[in-house]
């Protein structure tokens, strides 16, 4: 019953939030000077005729038939329109800057490029996520000798540098110098081929060194605590060996930790993957959340800050409940 009535409150708090976190992107990008970008073969009127049909602007001015001028709409006014699709036409808006998307639905858009996104992350997490484990693991049983101090090392080092810096390193040594692995994605939707998996894995190690360096020092720090209370020597006095007292307690009682760790660690990487995307052309929703800063396209930087802004509230909640799962003796919501 608490922690039913914990969710509901939390799930209050996150709509609520939300919908502060949203008016404030739009406010803010509303009052941000309005330019259409003057591309090769495009006629600049029509990114302000559509402008204007969205209800963004009014009262164009032309001279020698080019906008050289127009009223803005309220943005209060602008953000009734902008909910009243939503919720009579279920419309996100179309594109209207970005000429590579323009009159196209901006939540096709968005669904179509969503896959290669998840995908990337989803990998990464696959392969950090053991990886992490292990290595804290075993820094964690093996503390203070070599083993420890060697991987410490490997984590300073992968903390320390940047998931930037990282991809250009692998985009050099791993696709350019050695060849392993093509610089950019293939194009295609065939996301599950190993054609297509191999030219995403240079993207996913970028992201996923970081993470494991993350989980490594998690794990490490928190096994190494719980090898030492005093729940430990009694299990080795019962006649447990020293690793199924490991496997069965000490682990056990870290992952109340750990497994929030990974987590918050996946949003980490899931925003991290909007530089990625751009440096090995993973054609996802990162890249092209970047593509609508710059071009200034209102419906497609309002959808896809609300779905950064829900992925990161909802797993704050996950991470809240998920303590509960693991060690039942928390109650989440109780007095």
């Amino acid at each position: 019953m608490y922690m039913f009535k914990y969710v509901l409150k939390r799930l209050g708090l996150m709509l609520l939030t939300f919908c502060v976190i949203m008016l404030i992107c739009f406010t803010l990008i509303k009052l941000l000077p309005i330019s259409v970008p003057r591309e090769m073969g495009v006629d600049v009127n029509i990114g302000y005729f559509r402008l204007e049909q969205r209800g963004y602007i009014k009262d164009l001015v032309f001279q020698n038939g080019i906008v050289v001028g127009f009223t803005r709409v309220p943005i209060l006014t602008q953000l009734w329109y902008y909910i009243k699709r939503i919720f009579t036409e279920g419309d996100f808006g179309i594109g209207t800057t970005i000429a590579s998307y323009s009159l196209k639905p901006v939540w096709d858009v968005f669904i179509e490029k969503l896959p290669p996104t998840v995908l990337i992350n989803v990998y990464s997490t696959i392969i950090g996520v053991p990886i992490g484990l292990g290595l804290g693991i075993i820094a964690a049983l093996k503390k203070n000798k070599w083993q420890d101090q060697l991987i410490n090392i490997i984590i300073i080092l992968l903390i320390s540098l940047p998931s930037i810096v990282l991809g250009l390193l692998i985009q050099y040594f791993a696709c350019y110098k050695w060849g392993w692995f093509p610089i950019i994605m293939d194009s295609g939707y065939d996301y599950f081929s190993w054609s297509m998996f191999k030219s995403m894995l240079p993207a996913v190690f970028a992201l996923c060194l970081g993470s494991i360096a993350g989980y490594a020092r998690f794990t490490r720090a928190e096994l190494a605590e719980v090898l030492t209370n005093d729940f430990m020597l009694l299990a080795r006095t019962k006649g447990l060996t020293r690793g199924q007292a490991t496997i069965r307690h000490a682990m056990r009682n870290s992952m109340v930790v750990i497994f929030p760790s990974i987590l918050s660690e996946f949003i980490s990487v899931l925003s991290g993957s909007l530089i990625i995307e751009s440096m090995f052309s993973i054609p996802g929703v990162g890249r092209l959340y970047l593509d609508s800063i710059t071009y200034q396209d209102y419906d497609f930087f309002m959808l896809l800050s609300g779905f950064y802004c829900l992925v990161g509230l909802v797993a704050g909640i996950v991470i809240d409940i998920s303590y509960g799962f693991i060690d039942p003796r928390i109650r989440m919501g109780a007095k």
